[in-house]
């Protein structure tokens, strides 16, 4: 006689501030795991779930497709749901393994000396530190899970099998040319696409191709460390230049401009201040690139967030000389887990830097790229950009108002027109003696993330706090700035 499927022994609090299908998903596999659910068990249809859950159907099937793709429950077309037979958390029997009788110290080059000797310096949260308020961590209650591990699915099933091209999977380049001709204004083809591991690959790879050691190249003041510190790993020596309202000028640095021949700059939202590069300031910038026989790398890491009107057109636009290499991320617009991130060439350029890949590579990783270029085909990535700009909007109002409401005497955010973070600056009652690093060290330990805007300076800081709010669910904004204004006011 067919076993018919379990009872659930989960149940769902509509008034829990934790989504439902997250409740359901969690609820499923802690079952799983405590064998309150046993391996094989036939799991009820979602239709029937729904009804005794009281909840929708689309909740059911979410929490569903999720376990699945995560290797918790197993699903053919035609038959039911089932707990797998082998668990995602199975481990094998460990072994004995003989210790060692002594332990080597490791032979350091002097650049290896140098890092392990540095400061460590924290400018991303860390996976232990919570979402309030950590730089870099795009909205994941907003991904849509269940069509990514259908993608993801299918090209474990259908994918290519071939060794990774070096430039990046031909689907996702073509597909990352069409969308930035659409939602960018970036005229291109997939054959001027490169899709690479992150910016300080990027930057490594143009810097040793295009200029020689010793060379000098512009970064902005304030700026991203990682971009100077990947200039100076290729041997270039990277040159602060200050950044205004207007973004980056080369307007009277005389000596600084004649010796560069590479400037990076964010010029659709400065990180981190969040200044936007003025057309004039754009024009100038490209005039030098021509004139010079530099390059430009445009930076666009979250250009297209942006809430009050259209998303700003990308330097690239204006560049009529094939001087600007565009330099774009998936990490922060949909998954950090991703890992990739892409250049799109001057023309001029693409067949140098294919020669440069084949030669020295490595590739990029090639689980993923199939899928997301049918994320980006299919319009999710357009669809997942509008809903999470305006959430985002909404968020970044709710720390804005937050912190007019509990925190206005110790410190000053003011709305920035796009991005994902905002700058607390010291209030009237922001005790004197309290350094932005240590603000941070003391609301890390009051479970609050935040990152020093010291610590983007080369120069003289100006001291605050980089504030990022896209991970944040509204309801938990208030109560973590009321916990930011207590922290730093005990610190008086």
């Amino acid at each position: 006689m067919a076993r018919g499927p379990l009872p659930l022994p989960v149940s769902l609090d509509p008034a829990a501030p934790t989504p439902l299908h997250v409740q359901l998903r969690e609820g499923l596999r802690a079952a799983i795991l405590d064998r309150r659910l046993p391996r094989g068990a036939r799991l009820p249809a979602s239709r029937v779930m729904a009804a005794d859950l009281g909840c929708a159907r689309g909740t059911v099937v979410l929490a569903l497709e999720q376990l699945i793709a995560e290797g918790y429950l197993t699903a053919r077309s035609g038959s039911a749901t089932r707990v797998a037979a082998l668990l995602p958390d199975d481990t094998p029997p460990r072994t004995q393994v003989a210790e060692p009788t002594g332990t080597a110290m490791p032979s350091l080059s002097r650049r290896g000396a140098r890092l392990v000797a540095a400061p460590a310096r924290r400018f991303m949260a860390g996976p232990g530190v919570p979402d309030a308020f950590a730089l870099g961590r795009p909205a994941l209650d907003a991904f849509p899970y269940a069509v990514w591990a259908r993608l993801l699915q299918a090209e474990w099933r259908h994918g290519p099998a071939e060794r990774p091209d070096p430039r990046g999977s031909p689907a996702l380049r073509a597909a990352i040319a069409t969308y930035l001709a659409q939602a960018r204004g970036v005229a291109c083809e997939a054959d001027d696409v490169i899709v690479t591991a992150g910016i300080r690959q990027s930057l490594r790879l143009l810097a040793e191709l295009l200029l020689d050691p010793g060379e000098t190249a512009l970064v902005e003041e304030p700026g991203f460390p990682g971009i100077a510190q990947a200039l100076a790993s290729a041997g270039l020596r990277p040159i602060p230049i200050p950044v205004g309202p207007g973004g980056l000028s080369v307007t009277g640095i005389g000596p600084l401009l004649r010796d560069a021949r590479l400037a990076v700059v964010t010029p659709a939202h400065h990180y981190p201040l969040g200044h936007v590069m003025s057309l004039e300031n754009r024009l100038d910038l490209l005039a030098w690139a021509e004139a010079a026989s530099g390059w430009i790398v445009e930076d666009d890491y979250d250009g297209a967030y942006r809430y009050a009107g259209r998303p700003l057109a990308p330097l690239r636009a204006l560049d009529r000389g094939g001087r600007v290499i565009y330099v774009g991320s998936f990490s922060k617009l949909l998954l950090p887990a991703l890992g990739l991130s892409y250049l799109v060439l001057p023309r001029g350029l693409v067949a140098p830097v294919n020669q440069a890949l084949a030669e020295i590579g490595p590739a990029p990783p090639g689980i993923g790229q199939w899928a997301l270029a049918r994320f980006i085909e299919d319009g999710h990535l357009a669809g997942h950009l509008r809903r999470t700009r305006r959430l985002y909007a909404l968020r970044q109002e709710a720390l804005v108002e937050a912190a007019r409401r509990h925190a206005a005497d110790v410190m000053n955010v003011a709305p920035m027109e796009g991005g994902m973070h905002v700058i607390a600056r010291p209030g009237p009652a922001w005790p004197n003696a309290l350094g932005d690093a240590e603000a941070v060290a003391r609301l890390g330990r009051a479970g609050i993330s935040a990152v020093a805007l010291s610590a983007y300076h080369v120069g003289p800081p100006e001291p605050g706090l980089l504030l990022g709010y896209a991970a944040v669910p509204e309801r938990a904004i208030e109560p973590a700035v009321r916990c930011m204004a207590e922290t730093l006011r005990a610190a008086g």
